[in-house]
């Protein structure tokens, strides 16, 4: 009789082990398959979810201006960012590519003429003498140094329209990305509460207050980096249109780029401002030094200014997060990477503070 029991309780065992692993295969299945499906979308819900937060704040404040009308401040707010976002974009574009056509139908017609170099180009450390002689030779003979050229001038080319055509994808998304943030402000407190939800489930009582040190993170490295990312491209942006610069809204781009990963304009603006004193007056071309000085340490007092309310980062966690965001999912990447890792070092900063280690419970009790 006991044998019988126990077949039968091993059966009913086994049954229950089988039925758990069907449930469990069923759920992972469907779990890998929903990922599979939205991650092309990942990385642009993320970057609607930091857009959201960074700027709730001021979603807040326009509510309450307009009498907690939410939907008609989150629809002004979409608008607005939209209309900064698109305008800018049109004119980099349209310089980029209008830069390049006047470049080729010059160089195609044989009127472009290059500027010759300041002996001063000569003087710069390692590519100097390398720079010059080139620099020399185009503006002595252009169809000559074309020709010598030639490799390197098409596979600038073609990297350059790669890039126009991954750029214009970049704001594409952007454009969505704003969207959802719009969509979200307005949902924000069930979002805030699913969050506080899920970081209760992950990490028990000590996820009560990971909500807010998330939102906190997310705000701190919006307005603290990329803000100030934001506005020296778009100073540096606008200086290089006032003064003729050739790819102007390309080389805006660059200098946004170097910001967010905490390199300083002068690496782009300082070149400039030497090719500067070859081809402008030197009234003209001192003033473009001085602004791109200007713009170079405009971090120094930005940073006090965006960052007086956030949460301190460290600048190397950004820019880990910048370079592998970069890497894994081209400019959007390197806005969302300087994010996430910055929350992922803020959580793991958390827990270890919270952390006691027993060696420490025991001499608190003695």
């Amino acid at each position: 009789m006991d044998n019988i029991n126990q077949q039968l309780d091993n059966q009913a065992y086994y049954k229950r082990v089988i039925t758990a692993s069907v449930r469990v295969g069923f759920v992972g299945l469907l779990i890998i398959l929903s990922w599979l499906i939205l991650k092309p979308f990942v990385m642009l819900v993320m970057w609607g979810i930091i857009l959201a937060v960074g700027i709730y704040p001021l979603f807040k404040k326009l509510s309450a201006l307009l009498g907690n009308r939410e939907k008609l401040a989150s629809t002004l707010i979409t608008l607005f960012a939209l209309a900064v976002l698109i305008i800018p974009s049109f004119y980099l574009m349209e310089s980029t590519i209008g830069g390049v056509h006047n470049l080729a139908t010059q160089l195609d017609e044989g009127t472009y003429k290059v500027p010759p170099p300041s002996e001063n180009v000569a003087e710069w450390p390692v590519i100097g003498q390398t720079v010059y002689d080139a620099w020399k030779f185009a503006s002595v003979n252009l169809e000559a140094a074309r020709a010598a050229f030639e490799p390197q001038i098409k596979e600038f080319a073609s990297k350059l329209l790669s890039g126009l055509a991954g750029l214009g994808g970049t704001i594409l998304l952007s454009l969505i990305s704003f969207i959802i943030a719009g969509v979200l402000m307005v949902k924000a407190k069930s979002a805030e509460e699913s969050a506080r939800k899920v970081f209760k489930i992950l990490m028990g009582k000590q996820g009560e207050g990971f909500t807010e040190l998330a939102g906190a993170t997310i705000t701190s490295v919006v307005q603290g980096v990329l803000g100030i990312a934001v506005v020296q491209s778009v100073a540096a942006g606008i200086v290089m249109m006032i003064f003729g610069i050739p790819l102007a809204g390309l080389l805006a781009l660059l200098v946004l780029m170097l910001a967010i990963v905490q390199l300083p304009p002068a690496l782009v603006m300082l070149p400039l401002a030497i090719y500067g004193f070859s081809v402008m007056d030197t009234t003209s071309a001192i003033i473009f030094l001085v602004l791109s000085i200007i713009i170079s340490i405009s971090d120094a007092f930005l940073k006090p200014l965006f960052l007086g309310r956030g949460v301190d980062v460290p600048m190397l966690v950004v820019l880990l997060g910048a370079i592998g965001g970069v890497m894994l999912a081209g400019i959007i990447g390197l806005f969302v990477g300087a994010v996430i890792l910055a929350i992922a070092y803020k959580v793991y900063q958390t827990l270890i503070e919270e952390t006691t280690l027993p060696a420490e419970e025991l001499g608190n009790k003695g």
